[in-house]
C-alpha cells in the first residue's frame, strides 16, 4: 500500500498536528527569552530565578508525561477520539494566548502547566486515531506521514519565531505588540487552526461496543504478559523511545559550550539542529512505509544500531561540518526508529486500546525531551580523557541507546508477516477487519 492510499482524515490529522507543532516549537524559542527579558518578575518561591526558570521549562514535559496515559485510557473507554484531540488543542490556544497576559513566575509555572495539559489530551487521541484509521498493510506509512508533518512544524517554527521576535514591536490595527506577544498569539493561532482542522475534517472511526467495554481490561504492562519475554514489547518500546528522546534533548543546554568549542555562531548551531529534524522530514515516510512490506524491527533495531555512534560522535567533532553530519545521522536513525515503533505497537494494539497502549511511547519520548536538558547540563560538569569537554553527556546518551538496542532485540517481536516465516505475535483483530 503506497503513502498516496492514506486516509485522508490521517492526512487532515498531519496537518493539524503540523499547524499545532509551528505554534508550540515557537515556544521553544520564546519562552526561555521571555522568561530571561526582565519582563518575568516575582514569584519565585523563594528560589533563584535562574532555577525557577529550569522549572518551567521543564514542567512541560513532566506534567505532560504524566497525564498522557490517564487521557489515553479515558479516550479508550468512552471511545471518542476526536472531542480530546479538540479539548486539548483548544486547552493550549487559550493557554498560548495567556502568556501575554501574566508576567510572574508562578503564572508562568501555571501557564505551562496548561500547555502540558492541553498537549497530554491531544497526542494520545491522535496517535490512537492514526492507528485505529490506517490499514494493517498501511499502518507504518500512516505513521511516518503523520510524524513527517509533526516534525516540518516542528522545523520551521523555531526559525520564524526568532524573525518574528526581534522584527518587534509591530502596529496591528492601532495596536502596539512587542515581538514577545506577536509570538504567543502566532503559536495561539496554530493550535486553533488545528482544532478547527479535526473539527472540520476528522470523523472517528466506527467502534464496536464490545471494544470499548474491553478496554476496561487494558492496562500498562511491565512484565510480557504472555511469558515468551521478561518484558513487554510495548513498554520496551516506550523504553527505547524514553532512551532516544534523552540523547536528542540533551543537545539543547549545550549550545554555548558548542559554540565555543566549534568556534561557531549561534546560526550555526541552529542549522546543526535542524539536520535532524531534516533527516525526520525527508525519511519518516519513506521507512514507515517501507516497514509495512519487510518488517518493523528490522528498522527499529538498525535505527538503534546507528543511534549508537552518531550520539557518540556528536560529543566528539570538532568542526560545524562534522556536527551537522552527527546531527543528521542522528535524524536518520531515529527516522528508523519512530514510524516503526509506533506501527508496531499498533499492530499489537489492534482489538485493544490503541490511546493507553501507544501512550506508553508518547509519554515516553515526552519524559526523555523533559530529562534530557537536566541530565546534559549535569553531566557537562564532568570531563574524560578523550574528546570534547562536554563528551560525558553524549557518551553516557550513547549507551544508553546500546541498551535500548539490546532490550529492543531481545524482548520485542515482529508483527508484519514477511513471508520469510518469521515468528510473529499474536494479536487480536481490530473491528475494522
Amino acid at each position: 500500500m503506497g503513502i498516496l492510499d492514506t486516509d485522508r482524515r490521517i492526512f487532515a490529522l498531519a496537518f493539524a498536528r503540523m499547524a499545532d507543532s509551528i505554534g508550540n516549537s515557537f515556544l521553544i524559542v520564546v519562552l526561555p527569552l521571555y522568561i530571561t527579558s526582565g519582563v518575568v518578575t516575582g514569584g519565585t518561591f523563594g528560589l533563584a530565578p535562574a532555577l525557577v526558570t529550569g522549572i518551567i521549562l521543564s514542567a512541560f514535559g513532566f506534567f505532560n508525561s504524566a497525564i498522557q496515559p490517564l487521557a489515553g485510557r479515558w479516550s479508550d473507554r468512552t471511545g471518542k477520539r476526536r472531542i480530546f484531540v479538540i479539548a486539548g488543542l483548544l486547552v493550549l490556544t487559550v493557554a498560548n494566548f495567556t502568556y501575554t497576559l501574566v508576567a510572574s513566575y508562578d503564572l508562568v509555572l501555571l501557564v505551562r502547566v496548561a500547555q502540558g495539559v492541553g498537549v497530554a489530551l491531544t497526542i494520545p487521541s491522535t496517535i490512537a486515531l492514526v492507528n485505529e484509521l490506517s490499514t494493517d498493510a498501511g499502518r507504518g506509512g500512516s505513521m511516518g506521514v503523520f510524524n513527517t508533518f509533526r516534525m516540518v512544524g516542528f522545523g520551521i517554527g523555531p526559525v520564524v519565531a526568532g524573525g518574528v521576535i526581534h522584527a518587534g514591536p509591530y502596529q496591528l490595527a492601532g495596536f502596539a505588540l512587542s515581538g514577545f506577544e506577536a509570538a504567543f498569539y502566532v503559536a495561539a493561532l496554530g493550535s486553533l487552526v488545528g482544532a478547527v482542522m479535526v473539527y472540520a475534517l476528522v470523523s472517528d472511526p466506527a467502534v464496536e461496543e464490545s471494544d470499548v467495554e474491553a478496554s476496561d481490561d487494558v492496562s500498562i504492562a511491565v512484565l510480557d504478559p504472555d511469558g515468551d519475554h521478561l518484558l513487554d514489547p510495548v513498554f520496551t518500546l516506550g523504553i527505547a523511545s524514553l532512551f532516544m528522546a534523552i540523547g536528542i534533548a540533551i543537545l539543547a543546554p549545550l549550545e554555548s559550550q558548542i559554540n565555543e568549542t566549534l568556534a561557531q555562531t549561534p546560526t550555526m548551531f541552529g542549522v546543526e539542529f535542524a539536520a535532524f529534524t531534516l533527516a525526520q522530514v525527508l525519511l519518516q515516510a519513506p521507512i514507515g512505509s517501507a516497514s509495512d512490506t519487510y518488517g518493523r524491527k528490522p528498522f527499529i533495531v538498525g535505527g538503534l544500531l546507528l543511534l549508537v555512534p552518531s550520539t557518540l560522535v556528536i560529543g566528539l567533532v570538532t568542526t560545524p561540518a562534522g556536527m551537522i553530519v552527527a546531527r543528521f545521522v542522528q535524524g536518520v536513525a531515529g527516522a528508523a526508529i519512530f514510524a516503526p515503533a509506533f506501527a508496531l505497537a499498533g499492530d499489537i494494539a489492534r482489538g485493544r486500546s490503541s490511546g493507553t497502549t501507544l501512550s506508553v511511547l508518547t509519554m515516553a519520548f515526552g519524559l526523555g525531551t523533559a530529562i534530557g536538558p537536566l541530565t546534559g547540563g549535569y553531566l557537562a560538569g564532568f570531563s574524560l580523557p578523550f574528546g570534547t569537554t562536554y563528551v560525558v553527556p553524549f557518551v553516557a546518551s550513547a549507551a544508553l541507546a546500546a541498551l535500548a538496542l539490546v532490550l529492543v532485540y531481545t524482548q520485542v517481536e515482529e508483527t508484519v508477516d514477511t513471508g520469510g516465516g518469521t515468528e510473529h505475535r499474536d494479536v487480536e483483530p481490530s473491528a475494522a477487519d
